[in-house]
């Protein structure tokens, strides 16, 4: 596998573009499906073309299906449970501020994912590598804080708070699912982040059908009937998850969410041209930081 390491960089960047494009459709979403109907669509339409992944990495490898033991299933039952709150909490931010700025406050979870690594997974990274994380978690920060907000009221820290909550959840989602796929042993990488991919989909698929079904089955009827915008979030969704899987395979979990803060830059990109808004001196002093630390970063795992 040691050929393929480097494959972690364009796979990264390739999942950061794939997932700030889906959730600016998850973000046009809410409006008609509300939050929970929103979450879904990522794992529901996902789930098919994770599966479609699985069995192309299968046949492109010439694998068998890899064994799986009950650490393998603790793992991804709670990097599936941990997303969906994440995903949940970071949609209800974006009811209440700017996408982007939301997206930059989800983003300050490398430091998380670098000490929960390290704790759960005994991964350990350079100096030089923790450096590139404080820099651009500093800069996402940078972004996040916007000067001249109205009221200090709910509408101030409300979106902070949930923000930085989806963080630390992604954190322990990104962390745990790379203990899954660790999990599964020798089998290829490919074959690996793809199943694990697929478990987690199709778990929370299921669970939050169940919810949905019991106790919000109006929301569950309207994602249904909402299929035709929502198949798109779904391929964006399954892309990006198999990028970040892939990544996740190939190396510690802190540098891949470091790197995916690029997703960041993307998000800007689809803000001026999707609700034509402008960014201040601070969120491009702010980018700069993040461009720094990513650069930083990639010369520490060069």
């Amino acid at each position: 596998m040691h050929e393929w390491t480097w494959l972690w960089i364009p796979a990264t960047i390739f999942a950061a573009a794939a997932q700030a494009g889906r959730n600016a459709i998850q973000r046009s979403l809410t409006e008609q499906l509300g939050t929970l109907g929103a979450t879904q669509v990522r794992f529901l339409y996902g789930f098919p073309f994770a599966v479609l992944f699985t069995t192309i990495a299968l046949m492109v490898t010439g694998s068998v299906m890899p064994k799986m033991d009950l650490s393998f299933v603790l793992f991804v039952l709670a990097g599936a449970l941990s997303q969906i709150a994440a995903t949940a909490l970071m949609l209800a931010a974006m009811r209440q501020r700017a996408f982007v700025v939301v997206t930059a406050w989800t983003k300050t979870e490398p430091v998380q994912v670098a000490l929960f690594g390290l704790v759960v997974l005994g991964d350990r990274i350079s100096i030089l590598a923790m450096v590139a994380i404080i820099i651009a978690t500093v800069g996402v920060t940078v972004m996040a804080r916007k000067p001249g907000t109205t009221a200090p009221g709910e509408s101030s820290w409300r979106p902070a708070a949930l923000g930085l909550l989806a963080g630390a959840f992604f954190a322990i989602a990104a962390v745990t699912f790379r203990g899954g796929i660790l999990a599964l042993g020798e089998a290829h990488f490919f074959v690996r982040a793809s199943w694990t991919l697929t478990c987690g989909l199709g778990l929370q698929t299921i669970l939050l059908a169940a919810w949905m079904m019991s106790f919000h089955r109006e929301a569950w009827i309207k994602c249904l009937k909402a299929w035709r915008i929502s198949i798109w979030g779904g391929l964006l969704g399954a892309s990006a998850s198999q990028g970040w899987f892939l990544g996740f395979a190939l190396t510690a979990a802190a540098n891949v969410r470091t790197l995916g803060l690029v997703e960041v830059l993307f998000a800007q990109l689809l803000s001026w041209r999707v609700f034509l808004s402008k960014s201040s001196k601070q969120e491009s002093f702010g980018i700069l930081l993040i461009v720094v630390g990513v650069a930083c970063l990639l010369l520490s795992t060069g």
